[in-house]
């Protein structure tokens, strides 16, 4: 059944979009989209429909808006026009990436245009922003074209101004200036938030159906913010937070899809028999996805309410529109109306009747993984007789789940050894898939499972080379990781099976891993390296400040919503609102004026590439180096080990579930937390030692002489180090032996081999992060060391400190961390350390400081904040501080971490499990449309963000007994000149070790190195 669980995330876009499309129309002409991709290759840009653009005037006239990923704001605008449009109209009020009133334009010339011939051409500059702007016009027939936008992206309008007058999707490369810190979700926001919520329903369907989960989500998400703050229809939130929730199930996060779930429930209507049928087949979804196959036919069984239209299948089928119909087909959106298109929207006896067609699809799907073959296929025959019912099956999402039927119906008949019919159905899917949803996760799903059926049949080759094809082909497509991350594990198990070749397996798995691969901290050390290699000339200021600038826009977007959901405002409250829309207008009309003027230096044009090869990765490597990249995919875990001569991919013994019980088991006998104090047990050697020989057992031999190993983990090894690891046997026995005697202390571990010891380990996030970091100059600050801690103890909260209801208690601030460590660290480096204690060290203070990005090494003695104060309370990670001035919290917070302008090679977090994780909705706080949810996406990636190319974070909290943390940052500090971070924290550690009072992994093992820890720990001031 495990190999049978690949098709759930594919599956569960059965959430089926309502868009009429007759098939043999397909390609979808441009004219009756609502979005579509500008060119197929470069920066992402895309046009959106703008249906109130005031030039519109009749109903066949045509408006789009243009955007481009990381650009924050419009690119530009183009019109289709039944009147003439001359190419120097004067400008309009409220028109987008256009040149202002003042505008100085050149005279009127003729260009050349890809695939359209001869047009009018003029150029303009704007004096207030000092950017310049390009028109582009022709006529054809009787419609007047028009396009005007910023020069720096003249590829997109050219692109645009072809694909609409052709009415095809024209290919093409477009190069503009981009920071690569959004990823398709983020880039999904922007597109939503430029159309209006017809258009961002009709988009989120789309993204659903084409499998690009992440994306569809931000789209659903919008449409819920602009439901609520536009006091839309409370159909119409409920429809948005049914279809995010689903979209959170498809992405694995199910805890935030139950409570969307609920709330769109909660805001359904009574009686609403529609709504009730997209929320029982979304959470029957949901189960599938969470591998409930029985809890999926548990939801499909509750009862709904009829639907409030007369719907008669045969007569419809046949023709007859009854007065219920007609009066749903009359009600057309006046928007729509504008674009010349009727309303794409079904009437709701249609949408009940597509929605009980999926049902029966899902409940045949259920049925199939359940092993019950017949009665699949018969629910599967039912599923299309229904919905062939609604306009004779000529609907976008009964067109899609058409093509999902055809591969169930493939798994069924080869199961049942019907090798060719399979076949056809795969590729009758693909060819539908592919015609609907081009470039899309969906196709890329169903080619997925051929593989996966053809190497289920034997046809070990043909498998191999289309799963290869998937993983080429995912790199140019947004957002397909998380579709395909169940549905390469046969090709995973292929690669590591017996007679494949060793080498090139290697390589191949380490091209599909990184396919995988979630965005956060590793997108913010890619970013961070671009920012630290390019110097500090104008263009790398305006990267800085598009950085910045990017991040300002994510925080007004998000008071922006919440004030926007208020049910009642108040009239400040509204003006607030009011406020903030138009400041996030300017700082997006900013932002993407920087991009503009960044554009030309070509530095920033070209894309940084994703990923690695593992040639790539193994000429980076030194003599002694390693690479252990860990993989979970789907339940399975695989090793990939390469040096700079060999490689080898290998399955690990474990499942997900099994390796995540016993990393569980092992961090419990370290520590755990019991009514609120820490508690230590004799660690669990029997569970470490099984640990070691799963994960490194078949290359035990190979690891003897590797002095550096790069550890990339995954899954439950987020949450370990794998220094903690048992390496050899004899150690354990000893260790029994002497605990026999009840005096013996069982805490005493002298003498066991740990993997930790005499090896420097670096954690890594990605191969690209960690090839990004190692290419990095070393800091220019000139201070060597600058420790932070001992905050003051206050003896009630300040009058001037901001207050909440989830304000950690002043418990939190009345147990200082000492001192003794940031002062022995200072005195060893001496020069011009500093050392910020008590007052001097509040988080106002560091805020205002302009002179950290001065300090080598920054040093935090302190306590870190990882969970939340209460169950009902975010948690949002943060450093204790000092309360400072008036608005001071005494945390430096997750967000404000991230404002910091540091240029240093080392920051060190003596806190308590500092490499934990941050939310989605803490990242989004912090002005981060990426990543979250994961280990090391806490503080380890806010200090990153903020200047740091390497950070040493806890995995548990920091030990005060024995002067242990100070004894091993101590070491640490203290090593020989030129003497790498990974080395010296090793001695520091196997000094530890090695002393019976703290040769528990409790006091040495908690922190890891995130980045290269290769590189030097400290360095010499930097040569004047």
């Amino acid at each position: 059944m495990k190999r049978a669980i690949g098709l759930f995330l594919s599956l569960a876009a059965l959430g089926s979009g309502f868009a009429p499309a007759d098939p043999a129309a397909r390609p979808v002409p441009l004219s009756v989209r609502s979005s579509f991709r500008l060119g197929n290759a470069g920066v992402v840009c895309s046009a959106q429909v703008a249906p109130r653009d005031p030039r519109l005037s009749g109903m066949f006239d045509r408006s789009y808006t243009l955007s481009c990923r990381d650009a924050a704001g419009p690119v530009g605008t183009l019109v289709a026009l039944r009147h003439a449009f001359p190419i120097d109209v004067a400008p309009m009020a409220g028109i987008p990436a256009a040149a202002g009133q003042e505008r100085a334009c050149g005279a009127a010339g003729h260009v050349e245009i890809d695939g359209l011939g001869q047009a009018d051409a003029m150029l303009c500059r704007d004096p207030a922003s000092g950017l310049d702007y390009r028109r582009y016009a022709l006529v054809r027939g009787n419609t007047s074209y028009f396009v005007e936008g910023l020069a720096a992206y003249d590829a997109a309008l050219r692109l645009a101004l072809a694909s609409v007058v052709l009415n095809r999707q024209v290919p093409g490369e477009i190069k503009v200036a981009s920071t690569e810190v959004t990823d398709a979700a983020a880039f999904a926001r922007l597109q939503a938030g430029l159309l209006d919520p017809l258009g961002v329903r009709g988009e989120g369907y789309l993204r659903n159906n084409g499998s690009s989960f992440a994306e569809s989500a931000a789209f659903f998400e919008v449409l819920a913010e602009k439901a609520r703050s536009e006091k839309g229809e409370q159909a119409d939130v409920a429809e948005a937070l049914a279809n995010q929730a689903l979209q959170q199930s498809n992405l694995g996060n199910f805890d935030t899809a139950a409570r969307l779930f609920g709330e769109s429930e909660r805001a359904q209507l009574a009686g609403d028999g529609l709504s009730q049928r997209l929320l029982r087949n979304y959470r029957a979804l949901d189960q599938l996805n969470q591998r409930n196959p029985d809890g999926a036919v548990a939801e499909l069984a509750k009862s709904v309410d009829p639907v409030d239209a007369i719907f008669n299948s045969a007569k419809l089928a046949d023709g007859e529109i009854n007065l219920p119909l007609s009066e749903a087909i009359n009600r057309e959106n006046s928007a729509t109306r504008r674009m010349g298109a009727p309303d794409p929207s079904l009437t709701r006896a249609e949408k009940a009747e597509i929605l009980d067609g999926q049902a029966l699809a899902i409940g045949a799907t259920a049925a199939r993984i359940a092993g019950r073959n017949e009665e699949a296929a018969a629910g599967f025959a039912k599923a299309r007789e229904r919905l062939a019912m609604v306009r004779g099956g000529r609907v976008a999402s009964i067109v899609w789940l058409s093509a999902e039927i055809d591969i169930e119906m493939a798994r069924i008949a080869g199961a049942a050894g019907r090798k060719n019919e399979a076949e056809a159905g795969f590729d009758r899917a693909i060819a539908e898939l592919e015609a609907a949803y081009p470039a899309s996760p969906a196709v890329l799903s169903a080619k997925a499972r051929k593989a996966a059926f053809l190497l289920a049949a034997g046809d070990r080759a043909a498998a191999a080379k289309l799963f290869a094809a998937v993983v080429d082909e995912s790199a140019a497509i947004a957002d397909s990781g998380t579709t395909l991350r169940d549905l390469l594990a046969p090709y995973f198990s292929l690669l590591a099976g017996e007679g494949s070749d060793g080498a090139a397996s290697a390589v191949a798995a380490f091209a599909a891993a990184q396919v995988l691969e979630r965005p956060g901290v590793a997108q913010t050390q890619a970013i961070l390296a671009r920012q630290l290699t390019e110097g500090n000339d104008a263009a790398a200021a305006l990267f800085r400040l598009s950085l910045a600038r990017s991040r300002d826009i994510v925080r007004t977007e998000g008071e922006v919503a919440r004030l926007g959901a208020l049910p009642s405002p108040t009239a400040s409250e509204s003006a607030e609102l009011t406020a903030q829309q138009e400041a996030l207008t300017a700082l997006r009309r900013e932002q993407t004026e920087i991009l503009a003027k960044l554009s030309a230096y070509p530095r920033y044009t070209s894309l940084a590439p994703k990923r690695v090869t593992l040639p790539e990765m193994q000429a980076a490597l030194k003599a002694g180096e390693a690479y252990y990249k860990l993989v979970a995919v789907g339940q399975d875990i695989y090793g990939l080990y390469a040096t700079q001569s060999a490689a080898r991919l290998y399955a690990v013994p474990l499942s997900r579930a099994d390796l995540a019980r016993t990393v569980q088991k092992i961090r419990n006998s370290i520590v755990t937390i019991e009514n609120g104090k820490v508690v230590n047990r004799p660690f669990d050697l029997d569970s470490s030692r099984a640990l070691y020989k799963a994960l490194f057992g078949p290359i035990d031999a190979e690891l003897a002489g590797v002095r550096h190993l790069v550890f990339e983990p995954d899954a439950a090894m987020l949450q370990l180090p794998p220094a903690v690891l048992v390496t050899a046997d004899a150690g354990i026995a000893a260790y029994k032996a002497r605990t026999v005697d009840i005096d013996a202390d069982a805490f005493d571990f002298t003498g066991i081999a740990w993997f930790g010891r005499d090896r420097s380990i670096s954690i890594a996030v990605s191969p690209r992060a960690f090839l990004d970091l190692r290419g990095l100059a070393p800091s220019g600050a000139r201070r060597p060391y600058l420790g932070l801690g001992n905050n003051t103890v206050p003896q009630q909260r300040p009058v001037t400190a901001v207050a909440d209801s989830c304000d950690w208690p002043l418990a939190v601030w009345q147990r200082p961390v000492k001192a003794d460590e940031l002062l022995f660290a200072a005195r060893t480096l001496g020069g011009t350390s500093v050392v910020k204690t008590g007052n001097s060290f509040t988080d106002t203070g560091l805020l205002a400081d302009p002179s950290l990005d001065q300090y080598r090494v920054l040093h935090f003695a302190t306590h870190g904040l990882v969970s939340a104060p209460r169950k009902d309370c975010p948690a949002r990670p943060a450093l204790v501080t000092s309360f400072g001035a008036k608005g001071s919290d005494g945390l430096l917070s997750f967000r404000e971490i991230f404002d910091l302008k540091l240029d240093a090679d080392l920051v060190i977090l003596s806190a308590c499990d500092t490499a934990g994780m941050a939310t989605v909705a803490a990242s989004r706080e912090a002005g981060v449309t990426t990543g979250g949810n994961y280990a090391l996406d806490g503080l380890v990636r806010a200090f990153t963000g903020a200047g740091a190319r390497a950070v040493i974070a806890s995995h548990w909290p920091v030990p005060d007994e024995f002067n242990a943390t100070r004894r091993l940052i101590g070491g640490l500090i203290a090593g020989k000149p030129g003497e790498s971070v990974g080395t010296a924290l090793a001695g520091a550690e196997a000094a530890l070790m090695d002393d019976p009072q703290t040769s528990h992994p409790f006091y040495w093992a908690a922190f890891v190195v995130v980045g290269d820890a290769a590189k030097p720990a400290i360095v010499g001031s930097p040569a004047r």
